[in-house]
């Protein structure tokens, strides 16, 4: 029986597409014009905080795309306050990232990615590595604090890998 060869990012990154599905189901239930709330001064508005998820598949393109990345040079993204934008932005995002995705191969993804503020080294590792982090585990952080922030808000919290409380 024939093997189907796997790309790269297919092969290290094929659960990023169910991921992102989850992803903007939390998104199409931003509550618009909402958007100065947070659960306590020193925690992101709503609109900081689903702009941020919304714009993450970025980072994995500028992991993909770029050698270094310097958190004191990076320029925020102005905050988003409807579903609509957010949803947008977030599915340009999306297509941003498959497309470099599907650019990468496994030498390029060996290849070290740093993270630097100024001069200082913060971290170094495989594209492979960091895109993981970066590019997958950073949006589950926030889509779950996004979560948290809906439930205090009396906003349903859509299922992610199975049926919420909401559901």
């Amino acid at each position: 029986m024939p093997t189907t060869q796997l790309s790269a990012g297919d092969l290290l990154f094929g659960d990023f597409s169910a991921e992102y599905a989850s992803t903007r189901r939390v998104l199409e239930r931003y509550p618009d014009g909402r958007g100065t709330w947070r659960p306590h001064e020193k925690s992101r508005t709503v609109s900081e905080l689903a702009t941020h998820l919304a714009d993450l598949p970025n980072r994995g393109v500028t992991v993909l795309q770029t050698e270094v990345f310097d958190v004191g040079t990076r320029a925020p993204v102005a905050p988003m306050d409807s579903a609509k934008d957010l949803l947008a932005h977030f599915e340009g995002a999306v297509r941003n990232l498959a497309a470099a995705v599907a650019a990468a191969d496994f030498d390029h993804l060996e290849k070290p990615w740093t993270i630097r503020a100024g001069g200082k080294v913060l971290t170094q590792q495989p594209r492979r590595v960091m895109m993981r982090i970066m590019g997958m585990s950073h949006l589950v952080h926030h889509r779950a604090q996004l979560g948290v922030y809906y439930r205090l808000m009396g906003i349903p919290v859509p299922g992610i890998y199975g049926p919420s409380a909401d559901d």
